[in-house]
Protein backbone atom coordinates (compact mmCIF):
# COMPACT_ATOMS: atom_id res chain seq x y z
CA UNK A 1 0.00 0.00 0.00
CA UNK A 2 1.43 3.41 -0.59
CA UNK A 3 1.76 5.58 1.71
CA UNK A 4 -1.17 7.81 3.01
CA UNK A 5 0.29 12.07 2.58
CA UNK A 6 -0.88 14.02 5.91
CA UNK A 7 -2.15 16.39 3.64
CA UNK A 8 -4.45 12.92 2.15
CA UNK A 9 -5.11 11.59 5.84
CA UNK A 10 -7.05 14.79 7.31
CA UNK A 11 -8.75 15.21 4.04
CA UNK A 12 -10.33 11.82 4.40
CA UNK A 13 -10.73 12.30 8.54
CA UNK A 14 -12.92 15.38 6.93
CA UNK A 15 -14.75 13.34 4.87
CA UNK A 16 -15.06 10.51 7.66
CA UNK A 17 -16.62 13.66 9.96
CA UNK A 18 -19.11 14.93 7.77
CA UNK A 19 -20.02 11.39 6.59
CA UNK A 20 -20.99 10.81 10.49
CA UNK A 21 -23.20 13.82 10.89
CA UNK A 22 -25.60 11.77 8.07
CA UNK A 23 -25.70 9.15 10.01
CA UNK A 24 -28.41 7.17 12.26
CA UNK A 25 -28.62 8.84 15.79
CA UNK A 26 -28.45 5.72 17.03
CA UNK A 27 -25.15 5.49 15.26
CA UNK A 28 -23.80 8.73 16.27
CA UNK A 29 -24.48 8.13 19.81
CA UNK A 30 -21.53 6.60 20.69
CA UNK A 31 -19.40 9.66 19.74
CA UNK A 32 -21.43 11.80 22.30
CA UNK A 33 -19.49 14.30 25.23
CA UNK A 34 -19.86 11.65 27.56
CA UNK A 35 -16.28 10.51 26.07
CA UNK A 36 -13.05 11.41 27.13
CA UNK A 37 -12.10 14.61 24.27
CA UNK A 38 -10.53 12.99 21.14
CA UNK A 39 -7.16 11.82 21.00
CA UNK A 40 -4.67 14.24 18.37
CA UNK A 41 -2.36 11.05 18.47
CA UNK A 42 -2.93 7.42 19.10
CA UNK A 43 0.25 5.59 20.98
CA UNK A 44 0.29 2.36 19.62
CA UNK A 45 2.02 -0.71 21.14
CA UNK A 46 3.22 -4.30 19.43
CA UNK A 47 3.28 -7.82 21.63
CA UNK A 48 4.27 -10.42 18.26
CA UNK A 49 5.77 -8.97 15.77
CA UNK A 50 5.65 -12.08 13.67
CA UNK A 51 4.54 -11.84 10.17
CA UNK A 52 0.97 -11.06 10.94
CA UNK A 53 2.19 -8.24 13.70
CA UNK A 54 4.42 -7.00 10.83
CA UNK A 55 1.30 -6.68 8.26
CA UNK A 56 -0.84 -4.86 11.00
CA UNK A 57 2.76 -2.55 12.04
CA UNK A 58 3.19 -1.38 8.70
CA UNK A 59 -0.17 -0.68 8.29
CA UNK A 60 0.26 1.41 11.26
CA UNK A 61 2.85 3.19 9.68
CA UNK A 62 0.82 4.76 6.87
CA UNK A 63 -0.80 7.24 9.45
CA UNK A 64 0.65 10.33 10.43
CA UNK A 65 -1.60 10.11 13.76
CA UNK A 66 0.13 6.81 14.85
CA UNK A 67 3.20 6.79 16.81
CA UNK A 68 4.70 3.35 17.39
CA UNK A 69 6.02 3.46 21.23
CA UNK A 70 6.97 -0.47 21.88
CA UNK A 71 6.94 -3.43 20.57
CA UNK A 72 7.39 -6.95 22.53
CA UNK A 73 8.59 -10.19 21.12
CA UNK A 74 10.72 -13.79 22.39
CA UNK A 75 12.38 -13.72 18.86
CA UNK A 76 15.15 -10.95 18.51
CA UNK A 77 14.50 -11.54 14.74
CA UNK A 78 11.18 -10.38 14.19
CA UNK A 79 11.77 -7.26 16.48
CA UNK A 80 14.73 -6.45 14.38
CA UNK A 81 12.62 -6.86 11.18
CA UNK A 82 9.72 -4.53 12.86
CA UNK A 83 12.41 -2.48 14.07
CA UNK A 84 13.80 -1.50 10.88
CA UNK A 85 10.17 -0.71 9.21
CA UNK A 86 9.74 1.32 11.62
CA UNK A 87 12.92 3.20 10.91
CA UNK A 88 12.37 2.82 6.84
CA UNK A 89 9.64 4.54 7.23
CA UNK A 90 11.13 7.74 8.94
CA UNK A 91 9.86 7.00 12.61
CA UNK A 92 11.71 6.61 15.74
CA UNK A 93 12.96 3.13 16.79
CA UNK A 94 10.73 2.33 19.77
CA UNK A 95 11.47 0.80 22.89
CA UNK A 96 11.60 -3.15 22.82
CA UNK A 97 10.47 -5.92 24.91
CA UNK A 98 12.36 -9.42 24.72
CA UNK A 99 13.40 -10.89 27.86
CA UNK A 100 10.89 -14.19 27.76
CA UNK A 101 7.25 -14.76 27.74
CA UNK A 102 6.07 -12.40 30.58
CA UNK A 103 7.85 -9.41 28.88
CA UNK A 104 5.04 -7.79 28.05
CA UNK A 105 4.17 -7.14 31.68
CA UNK A 106 6.94 -4.74 31.67
CA UNK A 107 6.24 -3.15 28.25
CA UNK A 108 2.47 -2.75 29.81
CA UNK A 109 3.89 -0.51 32.50
CA UNK A 110 4.56 2.46 30.37
CA UNK A 111 2.18 5.99 30.44
CA UNK A 112 2.94 6.09 26.68
CA UNK A 113 0.28 3.53 25.15
CA UNK A 114 -3.12 3.78 24.03
CA UNK A 115 -3.72 1.01 22.68
CA UNK A 116 -1.76 -2.72 22.08
CA UNK A 117 -1.89 -4.88 19.01
CA UNK A 118 -2.03 -8.82 20.19
CA UNK A 119 -0.85 -11.30 17.22
CA UNK A 120 1.16 -14.33 18.94
CA UNK A 121 0.23 -17.86 19.34
CA UNK A 122 -3.68 -18.25 20.33
CA UNK A 123 -2.50 -19.40 23.87
CA UNK A 124 -1.59 -16.17 24.41
CA UNK A 125 -4.07 -13.83 23.41
CA UNK A 126 -6.04 -13.96 26.53
CA UNK A 127 -3.58 -13.67 29.11
CA UNK A 128 -2.17 -10.27 27.12
CA UNK A 129 -5.56 -8.81 26.30
CA UNK A 130 -6.44 -9.36 29.93
CA UNK A 131 -3.66 -7.65 31.22
CA UNK A 132 -3.57 -4.89 28.44
CA UNK A 133 -7.27 -4.20 29.88
CA UNK A 134 -6.35 -4.12 33.17
CA UNK A 135 -3.25 -1.47 32.04
CA UNK A 136 -6.35 0.88 31.56
CA UNK A 137 -5.55 0.38 27.52
CA UNK A 138 -7.28 -0.95 24.54
CA UNK A 139 -6.55 -4.80 23.49
CA UNK A 140 -6.76 -5.08 19.65
CA UNK A 141 -6.28 -9.22 19.87
CA UNK A 142 -6.09 -11.45 16.66
CA UNK A 143 -8.21 -14.47 16.51
CA UNK A 144 -9.47 -16.82 17.43
CA UNK A 145 -9.77 -14.41 20.98
CA UNK A 146 -10.02 -17.42 23.35
CA UNK A 147 -9.36 -21.00 23.15
CA UNK A 148 -10.64 -22.17 26.43
CA UNK A 149 -14.04 -21.21 27.18
CA UNK A 150 -13.42 -19.92 31.15
CA UNK A 151 -10.84 -17.50 29.13
CA UNK A 152 -13.91 -16.07 27.03
CA UNK A 153 -15.50 -15.10 30.98
CA UNK A 154 -11.78 -13.83 31.77
CA UNK A 155 -11.99 -11.70 28.77
CA UNK A 156 -15.71 -10.19 29.81
CA UNK A 157 -15.08 -10.13 33.35
CA UNK A 158 -11.67 -8.48 32.74
CA UNK A 159 -13.75 -5.63 30.81
CA UNK A 160 -16.28 -4.88 32.86
CA UNK A 161 -14.57 -4.71 35.93
CA UNK A 162 -11.43 -2.05 34.07
CA UNK A 163 -13.65 -0.10 31.44
CA UNK A 164 -11.17 -0.93 29.13
CA UNK A 165 -12.16 -1.81 25.64
CA UNK A 166 -11.13 -5.07 23.85
CA UNK A 167 -11.64 -5.52 19.99
CA UNK A 168 -11.28 -8.65 18.14
CA UNK A 169 -9.17 -8.13 15.13
CA UNK A 170 -11.52 -10.35 12.87
CA UNK A 171 -11.21 -8.45 9.23
CA UNK A 172 -13.13 -10.71 7.10
CA UNK A 173 -16.11 -8.96 8.74
CA UNK A 174 -14.55 -6.38 6.48
CA UNK A 175 -14.49 -8.14 3.04
CA UNK A 176 -15.89 -6.21 0.72
CA UNK A 177 -18.56 -8.29 -0.67
CA UNK A 178 -20.07 -9.43 3.26
CA UNK A 179 -20.01 -5.99 3.24
CA UNK A 180 -22.59 -5.24 0.75
CA UNK A 181 -24.44 -8.64 1.54
CA UNK A 182 -24.77 -6.40 5.28
CA UNK A 183 -25.80 -3.13 2.85
CA UNK A 184 -28.30 -5.36 1.31
CA UNK A 185 -29.92 -7.27 4.87
CA UNK A 186 -29.92 -4.00 5.97
CA UNK A 187 -32.50 -2.72 3.24
CA UNK A 188 -34.42 -6.03 3.50
CA UNK A 189 -33.17 -7.25 0.07
CA UNK A 190 -33.34 -10.55 1.44
CA UNK A 191 -36.78 -9.92 3.69
CA UNK A 192 -36.03 -12.18 6.60
CA UNK A 193 -33.32 -14.00 7.02
CA UNK A 194 -33.62 -17.71 8.31
CA UNK A 195 -30.62 -19.60 7.38
CA UNK A 196 -26.60 -18.85 7.01
CA UNK A 197 -23.56 -20.85 6.01
CA UNK A 198 -20.09 -20.16 6.50
CA UNK A 199 -16.26 -21.62 7.66
CA UNK A 200 -13.14 -21.82 7.56
CA UNK A 201 -12.47 -24.11 4.36
CA UNK A 202 -8.70 -23.61 3.82
CA UNK A 203 -6.10 -26.36 3.01
CA UNK A 204 -3.55 -25.22 5.77
CA UNK A 205 -1.18 -28.50 5.42
CA UNK A 206 2.15 -26.62 4.43
CA UNK A 207 1.27 -23.86 7.28
CA UNK A 208 1.21 -27.11 9.96
CA UNK A 209 4.02 -28.89 8.47
CA UNK A 210 6.86 -26.16 7.47
CA UNK A 211 10.43 -26.54 8.76
CA UNK A 212 11.00 -22.43 6.88
CA UNK A 213 13.70 -24.39 4.95
CA UNK A 214 11.39 -24.74 1.52
CA UNK A 215 10.56 -21.82 -0.62
CA UNK A 216 7.36 -23.84 -1.39
CA UNK A 217 6.58 -24.81 2.14
CA UNK A 218 6.55 -28.43 1.72
CA UNK A 219 8.11 -30.62 4.99
CA UNK A 220 6.23 -33.22 7.71
CA UNK A 221 7.91 -30.54 10.53
CA UNK A 222 6.01 -28.70 13.07
CA UNK A 223 6.37 -27.91 17.01
CA UNK A 224 10.03 -27.18 17.52
CA UNK A 225 11.26 -28.27 14.58
CA UNK A 226 8.61 -25.99 12.75
CA UNK A 227 8.53 -22.63 11.21
CA UNK A 228 6.39 -19.94 11.98
CA UNK A 229 2.68 -21.14 12.48
CA UNK A 230 4.11 -24.41 12.66
CA UNK A 231 5.88 -24.32 15.65
CA UNK A 232 2.37 -23.71 17.43
CA UNK A 233 -0.52 -24.05 15.72
CA UNK A 234 -0.45 -27.80 14.58
CA UNK A 235 -0.35 -29.27 18.08
CA UNK A 236 -3.62 -27.61 18.72
CA UNK A 237 -4.44 -30.07 15.88
CA UNK A 238 -3.08 -33.10 17.33
CA UNK A 239 -4.50 -32.24 20.98
CA UNK A 240 -8.15 -30.80 20.11
CA UNK A 241 -10.98 -31.80 17.88
CA UNK A 242 -13.34 -29.04 17.26
CA UNK A 243 -13.87 -25.99 15.15
CA UNK A 244 -10.71 -24.30 15.69
CA UNK A 245 -10.89 -21.66 13.82
CA UNK A 246 -14.90 -20.10 13.63
CA UNK A 247 -14.11 -16.24 13.63
CA UNK A 248 -13.22 -15.58 9.71
CA UNK A 249 -16.77 -16.93 9.08
CA UNK A 250 -19.12 -16.31 11.62
CA UNK A 251 -17.88 -12.82 12.29
CA UNK A 252 -19.53 -11.11 9.35
CA UNK A 253 -22.45 -13.74 9.95
CA UNK A 254 -23.05 -12.83 13.44
CA UNK A 255 -23.40 -8.91 11.56
CA UNK A 256 -26.27 -10.10 9.47
CA UNK A 257 -27.94 -11.20 12.52
CA UNK A 258 -27.20 -8.95 14.89
CA UNK A 259 -26.14 -11.66 17.33
CA UNK A 260 -25.38 -9.71 20.64
CA UNK A 261 -27.60 -6.73 19.29
CA UNK A 262 -30.90 -8.32 19.13
CA UNK A 263 -30.09 -11.51 18.64
CA UNK A 264 -27.98 -14.17 20.29
CA UNK A 265 -26.61 -17.53 19.91
CA UNK A 266 -28.42 -20.10 21.79
CA UNK A 267 -27.29 -24.19 21.26
CA UNK A 268 -24.89 -26.01 18.98
CA UNK A 269 -24.22 -29.60 17.63
CA UNK A 270 -20.94 -30.49 16.37
CA UNK A 271 -19.38 -33.46 14.55
CA UNK A 272 -16.45 -34.52 12.90
CA UNK A 273 -15.34 -36.68 10.49
CA UNK A 274 -12.30 -39.17 10.80
CA UNK A 275 -8.84 -37.67 10.74
CA UNK A 276 -6.80 -38.87 8.05
CA UNK A 277 -5.51 -35.37 5.73
CA UNK A 278 -2.82 -34.74 8.13
CA UNK A 279 -1.03 -38.12 8.91
CA UNK A 280 -1.27 -38.76 4.70
CA UNK A 281 0.18 -35.61 4.54
CA UNK A 282 3.42 -36.09 6.66
CA UNK A 283 3.84 -39.60 5.34
CA UNK A 284 3.69 -38.11 1.24
CA UNK A 285 6.70 -35.30 2.57
CA UNK A 286 8.52 -37.29 4.87
CA UNK A 287 8.13 -40.53 4.63
CA UNK A 288 6.04 -43.70 6.56
CA UNK A 289 9.06 -43.62 9.12
CA UNK A 290 9.28 -40.27 9.72
CA UNK A 291 8.88 -39.31 13.64
CA UNK A 292 5.46 -37.21 12.96
CA UNK A 293 4.10 -40.40 11.08
CA UNK A 294 3.24 -41.88 14.63
CA UNK A 295 1.44 -38.87 15.35
CA UNK A 296 -2.27 -39.13 16.39
CA UNK A 297 -4.04 -36.10 14.93
CA UNK A 298 -7.15 -35.76 17.12
CA UNK A 299 -8.53 -33.09 14.85
CA UNK A 300 -10.69 -34.69 12.08
CA UNK A 301 -10.75 -33.68 8.47
CA UNK A 302 -14.11 -31.79 8.55
CA UNK A 303 -15.86 -30.55 11.30
CA UNK A 304 -19.42 -29.24 10.90
CA UNK A 305 -21.27 -26.94 13.69
CA UNK A 306 -25.29 -26.29 13.28
CA UNK A 307 -25.47 -23.23 15.52
CA UNK A 308 -29.63 -22.14 16.57
CA UNK A 309 -30.30 -18.66 17.22
CA UNK A 310 -32.89 -16.40 19.44
CA UNK A 311 -34.92 -14.83 16.82
CA UNK A 312 -35.02 -18.57 15.07
CA UNK A 313 -31.99 -18.57 12.30
CA UNK A 314 -29.20 -21.16 12.20
CA UNK A 315 -26.02 -21.06 11.33
CA UNK A 316 -24.08 -23.37 9.34
CA UNK A 317 -19.99 -23.55 10.28
CA UNK A 318 -17.56 -25.71 8.70
CA UNK A 319 -13.80 -26.11 8.96
CA UNK A 320 -12.13 -27.66 6.81
CA UNK A 321 -8.00 -27.07 6.82
CA UNK A 322 -6.57 -30.58 6.87
CA UNK A 323 -7.40 -31.58 2.94
CA UNK A 324 -6.27 -30.69 -0.23
CA UNK A 325 -9.30 -27.72 -1.87
CA UNK A 326 -9.20 -24.51 -2.76
CA UNK A 327 -9.61 -21.60 -0.42
CA UNK A 328 -13.51 -20.04 0.30
CA UNK A 329 -15.15 -19.25 3.57
CA UNK A 330 -18.61 -20.82 1.97
CA UNK A 331 -20.94 -17.95 3.51
CA UNK A 332 -24.22 -18.21 2.03
CA UNK A 333 -27.06 -15.81 3.15
CA UNK A 334 -30.70 -17.02 2.84
CA UNK A 335 -34.32 -15.30 3.60
CA UNK A 336 -37.51 -15.23 2.60
CA UNK A 337 -36.95 -13.58 -0.67
CA UNK A 338 -33.54 -14.87 -1.59
CA UNK A 339 -30.29 -16.10 -1.83
CA UNK A 340 -26.63 -14.98 -2.28
CA UNK A 341 -23.81 -17.75 -2.37
CA UNK A 342 -20.15 -16.78 -2.15
CA UNK A 343 -18.79 -20.10 -3.30
CA UNK A 344 -19.72 -18.94 -7.15
CA UNK A 345 -20.57 -15.28 -6.23
CA UNK A 346 -24.31 -15.73 -7.60
CA UNK A 347 -27.85 -14.43 -6.15
CA UNK A 348 -31.13 -14.86 -6.64
CA UNK A 349 -33.94 -11.88 -5.26
CA UNK A 350 -37.74 -11.69 -5.47
CA UNK A 351 -39.74 -9.29 -4.40
CA UNK A 352 -41.66 -8.67 -1.28
CA UNK A 353 -44.57 -9.92 -3.49
CA UNK A 354 -43.08 -12.85 -4.41
CA UNK A 355 -42.31 -11.86 -8.25
CA UNK A 356 -39.10 -12.32 -9.22
CA UNK A 357 -36.51 -9.52 -8.89
CA UNK A 358 -33.96 -11.53 -11.05
CA UNK A 359 -33.85 -12.18 -14.74
CA UNK A 360 -35.57 -15.69 -14.72
CA UNK A 361 -37.17 -17.47 -11.91
CA UNK A 362 -35.54 -19.64 -9.83
CA UNK A 363 -31.94 -18.97 -12.24
CA UNK A 364 -29.61 -17.58 -10.40
CA UNK A 365 -27.48 -14.10 -12.01
CA UNK A 366 -24.10 -12.82 -11.09
CA UNK A 367 -23.43 -11.21 -7.45
CA UNK A 368 -21.27 -7.91 -9.53
CA UNK A 369 -23.49 -5.50 -10.58
CA UNK A 370 -25.37 -6.24 -6.74
CA UNK A 371 -21.79 -5.62 -5.08
CA UNK A 372 -21.35 -2.32 -7.46
CA UNK A 373 -25.12 -0.88 -6.33
CA UNK A 374 -25.40 -1.97 -2.59
CA UNK A 375 -21.27 -1.10 -2.06
CA UNK A 376 -20.95 -0.64 1.43
CA UNK A 377 -20.77 3.41 2.47
CA UNK A 378 -16.81 2.48 4.06
CA UNK A 379 -15.58 0.86 0.92
CA UNK A 380 -16.93 3.20 -1.04
CA UNK A 381 -15.27 6.09 1.05
CA UNK A 382 -11.80 4.59 1.82
CA UNK A 383 -11.32 1.90 -1.12
CA UNK A 384 -8.93 3.40 -2.53
CA UNK A 385 -6.41 3.81 0.75
CA UNK A 386 -7.44 -0.47 1.31
CA UNK A 387 -6.53 -1.27 -2.35
CA UNK A 388 -3.15 -2.54 -1.50
CA UNK A 389 -3.38 -3.30 2.00
CA UNK A 390 -2.90 -7.39 2.86
CA UNK A 391 -6.08 -9.94 2.52
CA UNK A 392 -7.92 -7.91 -0.70
CA UNK A 393 -7.61 -4.46 1.33
CA UNK A 394 -9.65 -5.92 4.48
CA UNK A 395 -6.64 -5.29 6.90
CA UNK A 396 -6.71 -1.57 6.07
CA UNK A 397 -10.16 -1.62 7.74
CA UNK A 398 -9.59 -4.03 10.76
CA UNK A 399 -6.86 -1.88 11.92
CA UNK A 400 -8.18 1.54 11.31
CA UNK A 401 -11.78 0.34 13.44
CA UNK A 402 -9.26 -0.37 15.93
CA UNK A 403 -7.19 3.38 15.57
CA UNK A 404 -10.25 5.21 15.46
CA UNK A 405 -11.98 3.70 18.34
CA UNK A 406 -8.95 4.53 20.54
CA UNK A 407 -8.79 8.19 18.91
CA UNK A 408 -12.38 8.98 19.39
CA UNK A 409 -12.36 7.01 22.47
CA UNK A 410 -15.06 4.74 21.96
CA UNK A 411 -15.87 1.23 22.03
CA UNK A 412 -14.77 -0.83 19.16
CA UNK A 413 -17.26 -2.24 16.59
CA UNK A 414 -16.45 -5.81 17.47
CA UNK A 415 -16.07 -5.68 21.10
CA UNK A 416 -15.33 -8.18 23.63
CA UNK A 417 -18.74 -9.76 23.96
CA UNK A 418 -18.30 -10.52 20.32
CA UNK A 419 -14.58 -12.10 20.63
CA UNK A 420 -16.02 -14.13 23.35
CA UNK A 421 -19.10 -15.40 21.75
CA UNK A 422 -17.61 -15.92 18.32
CA UNK A 423 -14.50 -17.77 19.81
CA UNK A 424 -15.98 -19.69 22.01
CA UNK A 425 -17.60 -21.51 19.63
CA UNK A 426 -14.49 -23.76 19.45
CA UNK A 427 -14.75 -25.30 22.99
CA UNK A 428 -18.54 -26.04 22.76
CA UNK A 429 -17.82 -27.55 19.46
CA UNK A 430 -15.13 -29.63 21.31
CA UNK A 431 -17.87 -30.54 23.81
CA UNK A 432 -20.71 -31.44 21.80
CA UNK A 433 -18.16 -33.83 19.90
CA UNK A 434 -16.50 -35.35 22.54
CA UNK A 435 -20.21 -36.47 23.76
CA UNK A 436 -21.55 -37.83 20.81
CA UNK A 437 -22.98 -34.16 19.04
CA UNK A 438 -25.27 -33.65 22.37
CA UNK A 439 -26.45 -30.12 22.08
CA UNK A 440 -24.74 -27.76 24.07
CA UNK A 441 -25.90 -24.67 25.51
CA UNK A 442 -24.13 -21.38 24.42
CA UNK A 443 -23.97 -18.83 27.22
CA UNK A 444 -24.56 -15.30 27.48
CA UNK A 445 -21.95 -13.61 27.85
CA UNK A 446 -23.76 -9.96 27.66
CA UNK A 447 -25.70 -11.34 30.61
CA UNK A 448 -28.74 -9.78 28.94
CA UNK A 449 -28.08 -7.21 27.24
CA UNK A 450 -28.27 -8.44 24.34
CA UNK A 451 -32.09 -7.58 24.31
CA UNK A 452 -31.27 -3.84 24.53
CA UNK A 453 -28.01 -3.58 22.94
CA UNK A 454 -28.32 -1.77 19.03
CA UNK A 455 -26.13 -2.39 15.73
CA UNK A 456 -23.34 -0.27 15.67
CA UNK A 457 -20.99 -2.08 12.87
CA UNK A 458 -20.95 -0.57 9.60
CA UNK A 459 -23.09 2.02 10.71
CA UNK A 460 -20.92 5.04 11.33
CA UNK A 461 -17.60 6.63 10.10
CA UNK A 462 -15.37 5.08 12.74
CA UNK A 463 -16.56 1.65 11.94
Amino acid sequence: MRPTTRRTFLKTAALSSAALSLQPALAASSLTTNHPPMLDKVRLAFIGVGLRGRNHLQQALYRPDVEITALCDVSADSIARATALIEKAGRKAPATYTKGDEAFRDMLKRDDIDGVVIATPWEWHVPMAVATMKAGKYAGVEVSATVTLKEAWDLVDAFEKTGAHCMLLENVCYRRDVMAILNMVRQGMFGELTYTHCGYEHDLRNIKFNDGKSVSGVGAEFGKGGFSEASWRTQHSVDRNGDLYPTHGLGPVAHWLNINRGNQFVRLTSMATKSRGLHKYVVDHGGADHPNAKVNFKLGDVVTTMVECANGENIMIIHDTNSPRPYSLGFRAQGTQGIWMDDGDQIYLEAANGKPLSPKPHTWEPFAPYQEKYDHPLWKEHGQNAQNAGHGGIDFFVLRAFIESIKKQVAPPIDVYDAAAWSAISPLSEESIAKGSKPIDIPDFTRGKWKTNKPIFGLNAVY
